[in-house]
């Protein structure tokens, strides 16, 4: 008759928490669908290739080449999806084998401290030398010019020595236009010109993620526009705007504020062009 525990008391308790948790391509993936975005607009976004977009949410980091960038595809896929990356790497350490350790310095320290000095020309010596020499033909040259005239006194001590046939009047130099601001004022949306499309986003009501597009879909904005914040784009043809929560957002197009009323958390593709702001 044996004495103490069973072996089944003697199991190790299962971890609930460890169960329950989603891995991380599955916590990204219902991150993105909560936000309402496809994996489209999550790789146009980050421009993390589709396949790879695909098989991080089915926990696959083979395609990203490694642990370093399979790390900075989920952190940059975690920030385009509104979550907090750091719990998901450290998830991705301890399921891989934590973190590499960095490279000691000391080995390069010590290498770089016995490598032979190389001596190089003492130019330091050979600029106080010439100094010497500019300093002491200025003093020659004004000793001799005191037995001139006193019209060479006049000029010296004025410490202008003005030359026949030519202006004394300094030459006006020229100056540089101001380069132009990557983003026109608000004046210049109040009075945007005709041949042009002008947009203004602004996030009175609560941040939102943006993403804006010239007419040659050349990327002008892509990220986090913070509560308060706006950002204006100007094109000679079009804009092509995603809005990732569009009840957070008011837009003015060509100066006039446009009026329709997005819902909270909904993602609206738009384009305006020029003349009336209307939406395509």
């Amino acid at each position: 008759m044996s004495i103490g525990n069973s072996p089944e008391d003697e199991r190790p308790f299962r971890d609930q928490s460890q169960e329950a948790r989603p891995s991380v391509g599955r916590a990204l993936q219902q991150a993105r669908i909560a936000a309402g975005l496809t994996v489209d607009d999550v790789s146009s976004a980050t421009r993390v290739r589709i396949a790879i977009v695909h098989a991080i949410e089915a926990d696959d980091f083979a395609p990203c080449g490694g642990d370093v960038y399979a790390r900075g595809h989920i952190r940059t896929l975690a920030r385009a999806v509104h979550l907090d990356p750091e719990p998901l790497i450290a998830q991705y350490d301890a399921e891989h084998g934590g973190r590499p350790a960095p490279t000691p310095a000391a080995p390069l320290f010590e290498a770089e401290r016995i490598r032979p000095e190389r001596r190089g020309p003492n130019w330091t010596a050979a600029m106080v030398a010439a100094i010497v020499v500019v300093i002491g033909f200025v003093g020659f040259t004004a000793f001799k010019g005191g037995g001139d005239s006193g019209d060479a006194k006049s000029q010296v001590a004025d410490g202008l020595t003005p030359t026949p046939g030519k202006s004394a009047s300094p030459t006006p130099k020229k100056e540089k236009p101001a380069a132009p601001t990557g983003e026109p004022s608000d004046s210049a949306i109040a009075a945007a010109p005709q041949d042009k499309v002008t947009v203004q986003v602004s996030a009175p009501n609560g941040r939102s993620w943006i993403s804006a597009k010239d007419h040659n879909g050349r990327m002008l904005f892509d990220g986090l526009l913070k509560k308060g914040q706006s950002k204006t784009f100007q094109d000679s043809s079009k804009i092509n705007l995603i809005l990732g929560d569009a009840g957070a957002i008011e837009l003015y197009v060509n100066g006039k504020k446009i009026e329709d009323n997005f819902r909270p958390g909904a993602v609206e593709r738009l384009t305006y062009t020029k003349g009336d702001p209307v939406a395509g």
